[in-house]
């Protein structure tokens, strides 16, 4: 399996990356960003783009894949309803039509978040933005769509979040985070199962295109 990833800068997309290296039945992986990982492995191939909402002039790199891994995502807090769209919706559609236009054999898994609202109609801003961008999703001409909704995700193996404040609200929470753990395992994940659960929805498909902390789990397992 090959696969383009989005996002591998990031505490969601850096886990995906280190399953799919890991993984022996992934033979190849394409991190896509606007700045290099700055490290290699026989697996891994970069492409550089100035921006990732326009592929237009590198689409001859991103035919030859047989799933994508789009984890890019930013927080909302203090962006305005047409700012935060821009980010979340515009650049994810953009880059989603153009693999599905190269090759709709392709699988597309992306990260969306517990409270996402697919009425696209609730109070919440970020959660309307996150369903309209699931529901065009699942429009595109793709051999599958998987939607993963996890709650708290946990980062093992020295991942952490580029934002600042995630960094220092992980730090203080974690104590309760494993205490919730601990509780209701199926409240948390962790950056280790959700990449192995995209690896398994592309390998061997899942029931629900729509992944909660609890389905992750079981399918990291």
């Amino acid at each position: 399996m090959k696969v383009v990833l989005f996002g591998a800068t990031g505490m969601v997309g850096g886990g995906a990356l280190r399953e799919c290296l890991l993984d022996p039945t992934v033979e190849e992986v394409l991190s896509v960003g606007r700045r290099s990982l700055g490290r290699s492995d026989p697996k891994l191939q970069e492409l550089i783009v100035p921006d990732v909402g326009d592929l237009s002039g590198v689409e001859s790199r991103l035919a030859p894949y047989d799933a994508c891994f789009f984890c890019l995502g930013v927080s909302s807090a203090g962006m305005s309803e047409s700012e935060y769209r821009r980010v979340t919706y515009d650049l994810t559609l953009s880059a989603a039509r153009t693999l599905s236009r190269l090759n709709p054999a392709l699988s597309f898994v992306y990260v969306s978040g517990a409270g996402t609202d697919s009425s696209e109609k609730g109070r919440s801003m970020w959660a309307r933005v996150k369903g309209k961008t699931e529901n065009d999703l699942r429009r595109l001409p793709f051999k599958a769509v998987y939607l993963f909704r996890p709650g708290i995700i946990r980062s093992k193996h020295g991942i952490r979040s580029r934002t600042p404040l995630y960094r220092v609200l992980y730090a203080v929470l974690l104590p309760f985070v494993l205490l919730a753990g601990a509780i209701a395992p199926n409240s948390v994940t962790t950056t280790e199962s959700v990449g192995r659960a995209m690896i398994h929805v592309v390998e061997r498909g899942s029931p629900s295109r729509v992944l909660s902390t609890r389905e992750i789990n079981r399918l990291a397992m």
